[in-house]
């Protein structure tokens, strides 16, 4: 995006001292930025997997993901040429299994057009396939110190209260007027400093619902703060309604070993493996949808033989709740050759030991869990189908 016209109206308000934000916020950051392991090296290809991993994870987590993903796939090459079971696998517990998918075609981009070297300018790096204009500007900013802004979610709440904008930041109008604010405050030759800065600022201490005004370098300048508005910016949007969701799955022992299948291409969760199931239907009994969904997706008939937890998980405004049974094939069926899949691209029977390499949607390995810690699940092993 250009910088806004030196025509235009200042989205900042009144005589605003720029000079003085910036001056507060650099001081403060030199001095309380946080040791994080992509910001040792300031490498593109760092930088831009640790912002993928923070969309919709906490700072924590990330670092033990991003360390872990980094010592197997060191460089945007081995990405590349990794295979999505094993990548989907490091993945597992992050959620949001899209942005694995998109960091292994990006790699692919990288290496076929651009020879595996990351590319060095903004409108390369928005063309990768799940990169939008925030994770844009913040890998050209903080890996090569472009001359632009990085607005996430942080920098909105920090700005809005700065601001003390009336309104919800999901807003356009909203959004368009905290850009242009934020192009106007980066300063020239220090947007690595000062974005990282920033963002650090709406983590650490401009904080959702406890901002710590009284420890804030630039709190002299917050119209929020000056008008005990803090607490209410920025404005709430309304909450989406929250759907709850009742499931069943199967696991299904036969001849010492367990039956996966792997989620369809375009479905949600593709590529991760699990236990056949799904939604209960009306005044259904638990046990009777593990059942039929078993049949539906797999055309073998099972039996439940006893209930091994239920498992709670939540996936953007749903609420999952669901039960899981360990189930036997009835007689006359064999499962290896039996099934016919219409809900799932393949399918596998594999020994318990073997299951850590596959990745489950978060229900599902939670189960997983809870099955192999289950004193009955040797004897199903064990036992004649």
């Amino acid at each position: 995006m250009p910088k806004r016209s030196s025509e235009a109206p200042s989205p900042l308000a009144g005589a605003f001292d720029i000079a003085g934000f910036r001056a507060g916020l650099l001081g403060w950051f030199a001095a309380n930025a946080r040791d994080l392991p992509w910001r040792r090296t300031l490498d593109p290809y760092h930088v831009w997997l640790s912002e993928i991993m923070l969309q919709q994870t906490q700072m924590d987590r990330a670092v033990q993901y991003f360390e872990r993903f980094l010592a197997r796939f060191p460089d945007v090459s081995s990405l590349a040429l990794a295979h999505e079971d094993e990548v989907l696998k490091l993945w597992e517990g992050l959620g949001y299994y899209s942005r694995a998918r998109n960091l292994m075609a990006a790699a692919r981009v990288i290496l076929n057009g651009h020879g595996g070297v990351f590319p060095a300018t903004f409108e390369a790096v928005r063309a990768l396939p799940g990169v939008g204009p925030y994770t844009a500007g913040a890998v050209m900013s903080v890996a090569y110190n472009d001359h632009r802004p990085a607005v996430d979610a942080n920098v909105e709440r920090v700005l809005s209260r700065v601001l003390d904008i009336d309104r919800p930041v999901s807003e356009p109008a909203v959004k368009r007027r905290i850009l242009a604010a934020a192009w106007e405050l980066v300063p020239p030759g220090e947007s690595r400093a000062f974005n990282q800065g920033l963002m650090e600022l709406g983590a650490l201490i401009c904080a959702p619902r406890k901002p710590d005004c009284p420890r804030c370098p630039v709190s002299g300048l917050c119209l929020a703060r000056e008008r005990g508005t803090a607490l209410s910016r920025p404005v709430p949007t309304a909450k989406p309604e929250t759907i709850r969701v009742d499931m069943a799955c199967g696991v299904l022992v036969t001849g010492g070993q367990v039956f996966i299948q792997k989620r369809r291409r375009g479905d949600v969760w593709p590529g991760l493996w699990e236990f056949p199931g799904g939604v209960m239907e009306p005044g259904e009994t638990p046990e009777a949808a593990m059942v039929r969904e078993f049949r539906e997706e797999t055309e073998l008939r099972v039996r439940p033989v006893g209930k091994i937890a239920v498992v709670r998980t939540s996936y953007t405004r749903y609420r999952i709740t669901l039960h899981g049974y360990f189930c036997q094939a009835e007689p006359g069926q064999d499962p290896a050759s039996d099934h016919r899949l219409h809900e799932a691209d393949e399918a596998r029977l594999v020994r318990p030991q073997e299951l850590g390499v596959f990745a489950f949607p978060s229900g599902h390995a939670r189960l997983l869990t809870r099955m192999l810690t289950d004193v009955r699940l040797e004897g199903l092993l064990t036992s004649a189908d």
